[in-house]
């Protein structure tokens, strides 16, 4: 049998991928499906979750095993995870921004002997980033403003003060213009 899942983003609504894969296939299959379809770099951790219907995390299905009653991907067989229609599961992606993909079970249908599974099937939208930096510095910094005006006022009391330097600065700094001093310094 032949399972079809829908993968949505809710970072942006043009993203949509529907896969088929076979009920014999694993979540790990599922997950190179998605890091090959996406280009996502695969040196990156990811999980499933079961999902309630509302999109609560459930059950975590890891890459590898991390002790203490963990289920892996490669041991999650889709016909044994996927018990009902609409079944939801979220793929987390980015741990440390908390995104995740959005993947609902849409049915089962006869497969295809022409067909080699897993299959995208459907693909509309750039998929979103993998991992984003400074996601909430991003947000704080949205509204800084740099202007290139040649009469902006200078403070006198930075100028006056000692940091700057005018190119006559007392101490002789001759003894790093090679390597000899420092190999000295390391006998």
């Amino acid at each position: 049998m032949v399972y079809r899942f829908v993968v949505l983003s809710d970072e942006d609504e043009a993203f949509v991928r529907e896969f088929e894969f076979l009920d014999s296939q694993s979540l790990l299959d599922f997950h190179n499906a998605l890091q090959e379809e996406l280009e996502f770099d695969r040196s990156q951790i990811a999980s499933f979750f079961m999902a309630t219907e509302s999109w609560e995390k459930e059950e975590e299905f890891t890459l590898f095993d991390m002790g203490a009653g963990s289920s892996t991907m490669e041991n999650a067989i889709l016909e044994e995870v996927i018990f009902r229609k609409n079944q939801k599961l979220l793929y987390v992606f980015d741990f440390f921004n908390d995104r995740a993909l959005y993947v609902e079970y849409v049915g089962e249908f006869k497969e295809d002997e022409e067909r080699e599974y897993p299959i995208c099937i459907n693909s509309k939208g750039l998929p979103p980033k993998q991992v984003t930096f400074g996601g909430v510095a991003r947000k704080k910094y949205n509204n800084l403003v740099v202007t290139d005006d040649d009469d902006d006022d200078i403070d006198e009391e930075v100028v006056d003060d000692e940091i700057f330097f005018d190119g006559e600065d007392d101490d002789d700094l001759s003894e790093f213009d090679s390597t000899d001093s420092l190999e000295e310094e390391e006998d």
